[in-house]
């Protein structure tokens, strides 16, 4: 499913950028939970947008069926990658990686994962043409 890999590639690349800012800059001066926390609004950006673009490039249907399985496919992936990453970066299991997670930005992660998963379903198509608009 190509729209779901896009997606997911698209927000993984963001993701991993700026926590190529956050990890050796701003989490030894501030902490790692406003570290994390700092970095969620951007993040809102990037799962909005990279939505918007799969939904148009792709034009992907309106009904919310063909939308929830892009995000859902691209938050298993979004998912692998993280513990994936997670060990081959830091060595941690994926039971550990879960219990190193600090528990408030560790809560607001999961709440940013479901709106990742539901964001293609949110989003509007705009018509191509403007007598389409109703």
């Amino acid at each position: 499913m190509v729209p779901a890999a896009s997606y997911f590639l698209l927000v993984f690349v963001a993701g991993f950028v700026l926590g190529m800012v956050r990890v050796p800059f701003l989490v030894p001066w501030i902490g790692t939970r406003t570290a994390e926390l700092l970095e969620m609004p951007l993040m809102l950006v990037a799962i909005v947008w990279s939505a918007r673009f799969v939904v148009r490039r792709f034009s992907i249907s309106p009904g919310v069926g063909p939308r929830v399985a892009v995000g859902i496919v691209a938050l298993a992936l979004l998912v692998a990658a993280e513990l994936v990453t997670a060990y081959g970066l830091q060595g941690l299991e994926p039971s550990d990686y879960i219990a190193s997670r600090d528990p408030i930005s560790g809560a607001v992660y999961v709440a940013m994962l479901v709106i990742f998963a539901l964001m293609p379903a949110l989003v509007l198509r705009r018509p191509n043409n403007p007598s389409q608009q109703p």
